[in-house]
């Protein structure tokens, strides 16, 4: 029986041998030019019968990390802002401000403190309380209210740290934008230590914050927040050509508030520090134009009778010039560093006198005189009629 099985099996592999060759003869008649394009691309076939597996659809638990920050920073610190209204008016908030401590002293902008007489505080509870103005600075744009209301009922804002902050972090602004009570905007710091003009002074803002959170009429004296939820600026200006948001908005940092306020709150004023110097950043054309020594500081155009810089023999401009068409003062001293820091531009030294110094305080100046260099030291006094 074994052998008869071998002989099948061995006839069975003759025949299927022949076959094969039977179809591979027929294979040669059967190949078009279109089999190498089907070699060639492979990955279709592939792609199709094996498809990607998909990750699962999130579900409303899954709350994204981001959006969850807001939230919370909105649900802790909402309740600290307020709404700034005018007595005699019937309308919405004319500003905004927020809680600083319990004893019921909030903090929000000077221009929106002088808007009007009188103040009344719209707190998260929707109940409105009398507020009086216990101290205003015009210099800061800061101003500080208090109104008379039980501690346990108060929720107090945290005040961050403004000196560390880089730009490209989160910012968070909460306000009343066109009366929108407590609305929260998202954004980053878009630049830091800017100075901006004032509208009463020649004297400017110092060390503000840049931000694209959305900040417009209302926002005022709102809190600018990072993403802990700590007050890190006061919202003060947008830059904008239609008087409302167009991605540049302002704010006063948290440690020029830090400074200014308690004396707000002592005194009722704060007495901002004054050298006495006119002058203007050097550009390229100032250096070609007037043969300039250095090509970055300040070279000072003027120097106020009376005032520190002429106490202490710093030297203006003498020889009237023009550098593209504008008119300047030529031979003047050169700053080039405040308390053996660079000073690149006007604006480090406004926010250097802004942020480490107070009235009375003895600062050095570094300038070049004739090609030379030389330190002279200034004391520091408060700027005439509080400007």
């Amino acid at each position: 029986m074994r052998k008869h099985i071998v002989v099948w099996s061995f006839l069975g592999l003759l025949a299927l041998s022949g076959l094969a060759c039977n179809l591979s003869g027929l294979g040669s008649v059967l190949v078009t030019p279109a089999l190498p394009a089907l070699e060639e691309t492979p990955t279709a076939v592939v792609v199709v019968s094996t498809p990607t597996p998909q990750p699962p659809e999130p579900t409303i638990q899954q709350i994204d990390v981001e959006e969850q920050l807001v939230i919370d920073v909105y649900a802790r610190v909402g309740p600290a802002v307020v709404c700034i209204k005018a007595r005699d008016h019937m309308g919405g908030c004319i500003g905004s401000g927020f809680v600083i401590d319990r004893e019921g002293h909030i903090v929000t902008n000077n221009h929106v403190a002088a808007s009007v007489p009188d103040l009344l505080v719209a707190l998260a509870d929707e109940h409105s309380v009398a507020a009086s103005v216990i101290g205003m600075d015009p210099g800061s744009d800061l101003a500080v209210l208090d109104i008379d209301v039980p501690p346990e009922e108060l929720t107090v804002a945290e005040l961050g740290d403004s000196s560390s902050l880089r730009v490209g972090q989160r910012a968070i602004a909460i306000g009343n934008p066109f009366g929108l009570e407590r609305t929260v905007t998202t954004g980053i710091i878009s630049s830091l230590s800017r100075t901006l003009p004032r509208v009463d002074s020649a004297f400017q803002l110092a060390e503000v914050i840049q931000t694209d959170a959305a900040i417009n009429p209302g926002n005022s004296g709102g809190p600018l927040l990072d993403s802990q939820g700590r007050v890190i600026g006061v919202n003060t200006a947008i830059r904008s050509t239609s008087g409302v948001n167009s991605g540049v908005g302002f704010a006063i940092p948290v440690d020029i508030v830090k400074r200014v306020v308690p004396e707000l709150i002592d005194h009722g004023r704060y007495r901002h520090t004054w050298v006495g110097v006119t002058g203007l950043t050097i550009s390229p054309e100032m250096v070609e134009a007037m043969g300039l020594s250095v090509e970055t500081g300040v070279l000072v155009f003027g120097v106020e009778p009376g005032g520190p810089a002429a106490k202490a023999g710093l030297v203006g401009g003498k020889v009237e010039t023009m550098v593209l068409g504008r008119p300047m003062r030529a031979g003047g001293d050169i700053v080039v560093a405040i308390d053996r820091e660079a000073v690149k531009g006007f604006d480090d030294l406004i926010n250097y006198l802004a942020a480490h110094t107070s009235v009375g305080d003895v600062l050095t100046l570094t300038v070049v005189r004739g090609g030379i260099e030389i330190e002279i030291d200034v004391t520091l006094e408060e700027r005439p009629n509080n400007r």
